[in-house]
């Protein structure tokens, strides 16, 4: 090696010491002619001085070459800093090299942007994704790649503890259009014939328990054609798990017992086990979501019985048909302004509201709003009881179907958080971690664009036992063994027991989704048929782990743990791909491509 030591790591106790030191150039200082250098490299930084005045020409020459982030060697002998000048922020503070020797490996051209964090993050973020290899320097971003590094290692730690292997499935795999778009791979032995890169190794993995291997786990790598946001991922990794021979309650167990471990080793922080568990039907009533934020309050609660005779006819009719009417408080939010009411009302109309109503309790206790005058007294006491009014508060309300209601005041209370929080009013720790197990959820929902059932989470998702009667009668009323791990509001990962019957598997296929039987004998034969040998009762879970490190970071894009992500429009700015490729490379794929028109033209 060319370095004895890494620039982090020498202290006091190394004075007198020969040492030899690479990395980059971090800045350079002169002072009266004796030039201070911080040479860094992954492990952190180390003053180097050197004077440029020696009898040595070449010594002369190489050091004055120096520009920020060259690649530069020093051999030189580790000395105590003068009184006065020790750095206590660095962990090599006391200490600086004294440069006897030089060896530049490459000199750097100016930086497109600083290699700092405070700057860099100031940075336009296309600007920091097209020199992606410099941003990664930054002392930042280097400590997130070894935060995934350590959380991708406690997994293995404990998976292998607790009697795991770890199986590679194949990236290239059989299109089963479902979910997400898939990308699909020509294949150019087979002309006119594709494969598909996996979304997920949902069925491999099930094949995996069929095949004996019992405890499986594998950090894959996952692919879904669909719009990008910030945590959301063209290609992304997820840490894979399927169990044989288990049930929920053990699946909970083991899984509360990873995230403990990897707390610890990231963190160190000791997680309470067991985490809370709550319904579907309860955190969409109580939360209006089904990955709540539990930090804060701000619960809503349903008015249905209290409206169904109103006189407020929006309310009244809505709970005629079936629908409900529901509320919340934001505390002390009366203040709210025209402009954030407008961003309210907009949040809620993309849910499909019509409108946002709502109540403010103005100076000594009056209430305003448009709708206030249609309540009666029994209304208004309903109101003042259950959500404890007080001067300065605001209530807002949603009258719709149970989903869409719940969904709106769900978006409200989190706005309402946010804008709590600017003003101080509201504290949502970042360094608390409320887990949740979210369970319970229905098997199966009607789509009304296709008129027709839908697998909520995945068709081999087994129904509650005590719930299968239902299939045939009202599939609607069966709830899946279905379970999502949710932190702080969002969805670490989900899963469920398997269906491991053939002839469950293919009434939930052909009775219940509708689909036709050589449809399902075409995308999922093989499985029905492996499933005729002895396929044991098995289970799973998976976790985006780019998400679970980005929240181990404090971090609000899922790209910031990612070491070469891709932009919202699914670009790498750094290799300036996707490309077109050329005439030939499409022959041999048997493909011919044609640029569709807009409408307009």
């Amino acid at each position: 090696m060319k370095r004895t030591h890494h620039c982090g790591q020498l202290r006091a106790s190394d004075v007198g010491k020969s040492v030899s030191l690479i990395g980059w150039v971090d800045s350079i200082r002169d002072h009266g002619g004796i030039l201070f250098i911080d040479l860094r490299d992954r492990e952190g930084l180390t003053q180097v001085k050197a004077n440029p005045n020696s009898d040595d020409a070449n010594f002369n020459e190489a050091i004055n070459s120096l520009k920020p982030e060259s690649v530069v060697e020093f051999h030189g002998e580790v000395e105590a800093r003068a009184e006065g000048t020790v750095n206590d922020k660095m962990p090599t503070g006391e200490i600086e090299v004294q440069v006897l020797e030089v060896v530049v490996h490459n000199i750097s051209e100016t930086p497109p942007f600083p290699i700092d964090d405070e700057k860099g993050d100031k940075v336009n973020e296309d600007m920091r994704l097209r020199y992606r290899y410099l941003d990664l320097r930054r002392n930042k971003m280097n400590k997130v790649v070894r935060m995934r590094h350590d959380t991708t290692r406690a997994i293995r730690d404990y998976m292998d503890t607790n009697g795991f292997i770890d199986v590679e499935t194949p990236i290239l795999f059989k299109s089963t259009p479902e979910g997400a778009r898939e990308y699909l791979v020509p294949s150019r032995i087979n002309p006119g014939e594709f494969y598909a890169l996996p979304q997920s190794p949902q069925q491999f993995k099930q094949m995996l328990m069929v095949a004996g291997v019992e405890r499986y786990y594998q950090i894959a790598r996952c692919f879904r054609d669909e719009d990008l946001r910030a945590d959301r991922q063209m290609e992304f990794t997820q840490l894979d798990i399927e169990i044989s021979f288990i049930d929920r309650e053990d699946m909970y167990s083991l899984m509360e017992g990873l995230m403990k471990q990897i707390w610890k080793d990231v963190l160190d922080i000791d997680l309470p086990t067991p985490f809370p568990r709550m319904s579907f039907n309860d955190a969409m009533n109580r939360y209006g979501v089904d990955k709540p934020d539990t930090r804060f309050d701000l619960e809503i609660q349903d008015f249905s019985e209290e409206f169904a005779n109103s006189s407020f006819k929006v309310f009244q009719a809505t709970v005629a048909k079936g629908g409900v009417v529901k509320a919340f408080k934001a505390p002390t939010l009366a203040d709210v302004t025209q402009g954030e009411m407008r961003s309210l009302e907009e949040a809620a109309k993309s849910l499909g509201a019509k409108g946002l109503a709502f109540i403010k309790v103005a100076a000594g206790g009056e209430w305003k709003s448009p709708i206030v005058k249609f309540f009666s007294e029994e209304e208004k006491a309903a109101l003042n009881e259950r959500l404890s009014l007080e001067e300065g508060d605001i209530v807002f309300f949603a009258a719709s179907e149970w989903e869409q209601a719940c969904a709106i005041l769900g978006r409200i209370r989190l706005e309402c958080a946010q804008l709590l929080q600017k003003r101080g009013r509201l504290e949502i720790p970042e360094d608390q971690f409320n887990f949740l197990w979210v369970i319970d959820f229905p098997l199966m929902s009607y789509d009304e664009e296709r008129g027709g059932y839908a697998a909520t989470h995945h068709p081999f998702t087994a129904p509650v036992a005590e719930d299968v009667e239902f299939l045939d009668s009202d599939p609607k009323k069966v709830r899946g063994q279905h379970y999502d791990l949710v932190l702080n509001g969002v969805e670490l990962g989900g899963g469920s027991i398997r269906i491991h019957q053939t002839a469950v598997q293919k009434k939930v296929f052909e009775d219940v989704l509708k689909i036709p039987a050589d449809v399902v004998q075409e995308r999922f034969g093989y499985m029905l048929e492996a499933f005729k040998y002895g396929a044991p009762p098995h289970g799973g879970i998976a976790f985006g782990l780019d998400r679970l490190v980005m929240i181990l970071a404090g971090l609000k894009s899922i790209r910031d743990v990612i070491a070469f992500p891709k932009t919202q429009k699914g670009q790498c700015l750094m290799t300036d791909s996707p490309t077109p490729v050329t005439e030939k490379q499409l022959k041999d794929l048997h493909i011919d491509t044609t640029v569709l028109a807009d409408e307009e033209e």
